[in-house]
């Protein structure tokens, strides 16, 4: 299996899977210098991690780090940085009964497809276990970014649970760290919270749309015309599980503006160019505008559920399957923390392709 690495400069490569010993990041091209420990990097990991609430999967993991190589005396050297973490509380008995099945709504029949043989163990490399792996290597990404772009920052929230969306006019962007979906409207909180649990009691699962705001970003990342900002923005969310859709700024709604309403007309201010509004995104021709950068996504419902669905075994026989085990009745839950990882990944990665290509030439506006 290739393709298990993404990045151009700041290059990450996941390995490993859900019920294997461990899984882990090898993170290549971080500059050196950047101050790095273990406890750094659990912050993110622990926003992640399974078992924090009854809306999560009740699988039982640290997800405690370990940083095997690339750092000195807490600093990085510029050589390729190890991460792992140790698998502790897998249940493979509980995928017995699919290792002849297919799940509907999982990777199992295209993994058997492609490659002849599976990991039926809570699906293996296609598991989001392995976005565990992405949130660690987000960590290293966003120390770098705290001493490359120090006003950046990068914050993802939740702003639709199946068919409830959030009040814009109740925006609060100290909710989001206050309720388990990571939400920045306090009410809808309390109604998804009663929502899901009635979802999660009856076995079943919904999807969620998810937001991510990246505010300070340079203006100047990205290239044209195959090095796009959104391009990477939106290939980086596509990658994660259960992802189904992205957009960049209005997005799909783009498509019923007129071109008056849709123009962020631009002036000068006291501080170089201010814009009317932010149809855009953030992203012009694929480089970012300094305005705030915002990426939405939608992932769809758990496909583990009580429910039997009908299915094919491995020899062609018709069947029915019930899906066992631990499982998020809202995948999207955990996507926050997996989204702003990669967020901070592909900046980076962004801002270093940049220092390396222009050095941080830009062309003058104004007196």
């Amino acid at each position: 299996m290739s393709l298990n690495t993404y990045g151009h400069l700041f290059r990450v490569t996941t390995w490993g899977e859900s019920h294997g010993p461990a899984l882990g990041a090898t993170v290549d091209g971080c500059p050196p210098g950047v101050p790095i420990t273990e406890e750094m990097l659990q912050v993110w990991l622990n926003m992640r991690k399974p078992g924090q609430n009854k809306f999560t999967t009740q699988r039982r993991e640290a997800d405690a780090v370990e940083i095997l190589s690339g750092t000195f005396e807490g600093v990085t050297t510029g050589t390729p940085i190890q991460l792992m973490i140790r698998n502790t509380d897998q249940r493979s008995k509980d995928y017995g009964e699919i290792a002849e099945k297919f799940r509907p709504g999982h990777a199992d029949i295209t993994y058997w497809q492609k490659y002849g043989i599976r990991d039926y163990r809570g699906g293996g490399r296609s598991s989001a276990r392995e976005t565990a792996a992405r949130v660690a290597a987000g960590g290293v990404a966003r120390a770098a970014l705290a001493q490359l772009a120090p006003g950046l920052s990068i914050t993802g929230y939740m702003v639709g649970m199946g068919e409830r969306d959030i009040d814009r006019a109740n925006f609060d962007w100290a909710q989001i760290s206050q309720n388990p979906f990571w939400t920045p409207d306090a009410q809808a909180a309390e109604d998804w919270a009663i929502y899901l649990d009635g979802l999660r009691k009856a076995g079943s699962s919904v999807g969620a749309l998810i937001e991510v705001t990246i505010k300070g970003c340079p203006p100047g990342l990205g290239a044209p015309i195959y090095g796009k900002l959104d391009t990477d923005l939106a290939a980086a969310m596509m990658s994660i599980n259960a992802v189904k859709g992205v957009e960049i700024g209005e997005g799909m709604a783009a498509a019923r503006l007129t071109g008056e309403a849709n123009a962020d007309e631009i002036s000068m201010g006291e501080n170089g160019p201010e814009f009317s509004s932010n149809h855009a995104g953030g992203i012009l021709g694929g480089i970012s505008t300094g305005q705030d950068i915002v990426v939405r996504f939608s992932v769809k419902p758990t496909s583990s559920i009580l429910t039997p669905r009908g299915t094919i075994t491995k020899s062609g026989e018709a069947s029915e399957i019930v899906t066992k085990g631990r499982h998020d009745p809202c995948v999207g839950i955990r996507a926050v923390p997996v989204a702003e990882a990669m967020a901070a990944a592909v900046v980076l990665d962004h801002l270093l392709l940049d220092r390396g290509q222009t050095g941080g030439l830009r062309g003058p506006i104004g007196g």
